[in-house]
């Protein structure tokens, strides 16, 4: 049984179309179909139900799902010890370094086992992905989320700010409530560049958005600045890597906190989950 065949299948499950696992994977569609075949062969089991019209994992192929991601995991752990002479941890994150990520480098690359921190920007989809196929060993996530293909544990907590148009209202002000903000100004970006951090800024609101979200938070965070009423929310550790003179950042009364998370792998050991968790928590 090849590593690359359960790659596939996962993927494939995933996907639950053959097209797009083929395109996810950059090969051709019939590599895909013949590898998970002659999976199926080895196994003596049928891995995926499909038609023309669909693909639907099977009860067996539920349980060798699980199997297989962890096996991937563990495979990608072995390849990083046997190939570095100090282990490489490779974390997901966002484009912006903020001063906690700075500290936890330096705590994991200190610590009894030392790790050289790398760091890989992806979008919060593919990095979640990414440690569940075991090409991260773990991510950053904030906001609402829970998962049962990886563990998810809570590593910090830290306040939501208002940022606001420099010519906003409230922007000279120490703190504002969100009740007295308009929520014809309020912008937010599309779910899908940040779903978890997207669910717990909209639990938070007293009122459901008036606009539709659009773009990513660098456009938002653009269109705030040139309306005079405009304003969003953001974790305040994120607006270190977010700063301009167009836009205030005023603290929120009553404070409204987000927690971060630190997201593994399945198979990662608990300690190695437990010093990761240390490494970033305040």
């Amino acid at each position: 049984m090849e590593l690359r065949a359960l790659q596939y299948f996962v993927t494939v499950a995933e996907e639950l179309h053959f097209g797009r696992a083929a395109q996810r994977l950059d090969i051709v569609q019939s590599a895909v179909s013949q590898q998970i075949a002659r999976l199926e062969r080895e196994l003596g089991v049928r891995l995926l139900d499909r038609t023309s019209r669909r693909v639907r994992v099977t009860p067996a192929g539920e349980r060798v799902l699980t199997a297989a991601r962890k096996t991937l995991a563990a495979a990608a752990r072995v390849r990083v010890v046997a190939g570095e002479p100090a282990a490489v941890l490779r974390i997901g994150v966002a484009s912006c370094v903020t001063r906690r990520l700075d500290r936890a480098v330096g705590r994991l690359g200190a610590g009894e086992r030392p790790a050289e921190p790398k760091l890989v920007d992806l979008p919060v989809a593919a990095r979640l992905d990414a440690v569940r196929d075991g090409e991260l060993d773990l991510a950053l996530v904030r906001g609402a989320f829970t998962a049962t293909t990886v563990t998810v544990a809570r590593a910090w907590s830290e306040p939501l700010y208002a940022v606001l148009a420099h010519e906003h209202p409230a922007a000279r002000e120490p703190a504002v409530g969100l009740r007295d903000l308009d929520p014809a100004g309020l912008r937010l970006p599309a779910r899908d560049s940040d779903p978890p951090l997207h669910d717990a800024i909209l639990a938070a609101l007293p009122a459901a958005p008036l606009r539709p979200p659009a773009g990513d938070m660098l456009n938002v965070l653009f269109e705030v600045g040139r309306d005079p009423e405009g304003w969003t929310l953001l974790p305040a550790e994120q607006l270190d890597g977010n700063r301009s003179e167009r836009l205030r950042q005023v603290p929120l009364d009553p404070p409204v906190t987000i927690d971060g998370h630190v997201v593994t792998s399945l198979a990662t050991p608990e300690l190695c989950v437990a010093s990761y968790v240390a490494a970033f928590a305040d």
